[in-house]
């Protein structure tokens, strides 16, 4: 029975994209002097509308990697896509003082997008948008921002069923 269910979590990872999108070094100065450790942030999304961030902290890359991959596992959330794989419609979302705007764009258009946002959006599996960034440009907060961003989005039934009308 274990050997089966690990092999369904090595399919489940097969399938699922997976970026580090930002590393980062900290020091702490002690007696014999300096102590590194390491702090990685990952995005992992199945290219199908659903995507999930991590962030782990670590005294060596590959650990600090392999703890914030499990985390954005854990975190995943589902996002609605257009039949044009772009999103329902332009939203905002904030995350400190990072601030992201999402655009839907036409078929051709492609990804527009800054190297943190463009990994969120690619994992997702949005191929047509515009965005824009404000405030801050660290990625760790951009990543959130979009983050909050994509989990208000709905879908155009759900936006239709609300207001009682049809949207063309």
């Amino acid at each position: 029975m274990a050997k089966h269910n690990r092999n369904n979590a090595e399919k489940q990872r097969g399938e699922l994209s997976e970026s580090v999108v930002k590393i980062k070094r900290c020091s702490a100065v002690v007696k014999g002097g300096r102590r590194f450790s390491f702090a990685a942030m990952v995005v992992v999304g199945d290219n199908k509308g659903k995507a999930g961030w991590g962030y782990g902290k670590a005294n060596e890359v590959p650990p600090s990697v392999e703890k914030a991959r499990k985390e954005a596992m854990r975190s995943m959330i589902e996002v609605p896509l257009t039949e044009e794989k772009s999103i329902p419609h332009k939203i905002i979302g904030e995350y400190g003082a990072a601030k992201v705007v999402l655009v839907p764009a036409s078929v051709g258009t492609g990804v527009i997008a800054g190297s943190a946002v463009r990994s969120v959006c690619e994992s997702v599996g949005i191929h047509n948008i515009l965005t824009k960034s404000f405030g801050s440009n660290n990625p760790v907060p951009l990543v959130k921002a979009t983050f909050a961003a994509l989990a208000q989005l709905r879908p155009k039934q759900e936006i239709e069923r609300l207001r009682g009308v049809t949207l063309s």
